[in-house]
């Protein structure tokens, strides 16, 4: 049997060639990734941008229907959770990758550049200035808002009964009344005279009442706090 003679300068050349292929390789990642990069960049900014009145032409045949929200449905949500829906650049956290990756998918499936980013997230996630489940949106227009991306974990089940006496004065003295009568039946009866009394309930009731309304009344000036209606879209800390 017999065996083909190895020519040295064949397999130079051959390795020559893999060498300069695998080169044109390597450059063509660092180049893709050195534009992914730009890209992300460029996204970073677009977020951390001045908010502006834009109007994305996203191809609605690609949409998912389920993630379209009219600013309606998102200021009751936020009414009801005590939330804020604002622009992105006031928000403090960090946009995960996973956002910034569907971002970018998006403006490449549908050929676009997106702008105008909003969030809905509570008060303590957001830069607000002086007067636990974020959610990352684009406007689509007419008031509609496309969300993209969640993260973070799901509010607490017991935050939107909180909320509710921060919607408005009728519900926050509803509480107030409450409260203040069940500190009224635990007051031991015969404390302030020998014999009970209607009466002398509805007078320590009144006296509660005020006690607590004074304080609320307090801590919602002190801390420029206000109704969920009136914060829901506002950028100020004591708005």
């Amino acid at each position: 049997m017999f065996f083909k003679r190895t020519n040295i300068e064949e397999k130079l050349s051959l390795s020559t060639q893999k060498d300069v292929a695998q080169a044109d390789l390597i450059e063509s990642v660092y180049e893709l990734l050195r534009k992914d990069t730009e890209k992300e960049e460029l996204i970073q900014t677009r977020l951390a941008g001045p908010a502006k009145q834009i109007q994305n032409n996203f191809d609605f045949e690609q949409l998912e229907t389920d993630k379209i929200f009219h600013l309606d449905q998102i200021k009751k949500i936020c009414i009801d959770y005590r939330l804020r829906f604002l622009d992105s650049k006031y928000f403090k956290g960090e946009i995960p990758q996973e956002g910034i990756s569907k971002i970018k998918a998006l403006e490449k499936s549908h050929n676009i550049e997106i702008d105008g980013f909003k969030i809905i997230a509570p008060s303590k996630l957001f830069r607000l200035e002086d007067k636990d489940d974020p959610l990352l949106f684009a406007p689509i227009g007419n008031n509609y808002f496309y969300l993209i991306h969640r993260w973070g974990n799901d509010l607490h089940p017991l935050r939107k009964a909180f909320a509710w006496p921060f919607k408005n004065i009728v519900n926050l003295t509803a509480v107030v009344l409450f409260i203040a009568y069940l500190i009224t039946l635990m007051v031991p009866e015969g404390l302030f005279s020998k014999s009970s009394s209607s009466a002398e309930f509805w007078i320590i009731y009144f006296f509660m009442f005020k006690s607590i309304a004074s304080v609320v009344i307090f801590y919602g000036f002190a801390l420029g706090k206000n109704f969920n209606p009136a914060i829901w879209n506002s950028k100020y800390f004591n708005a």
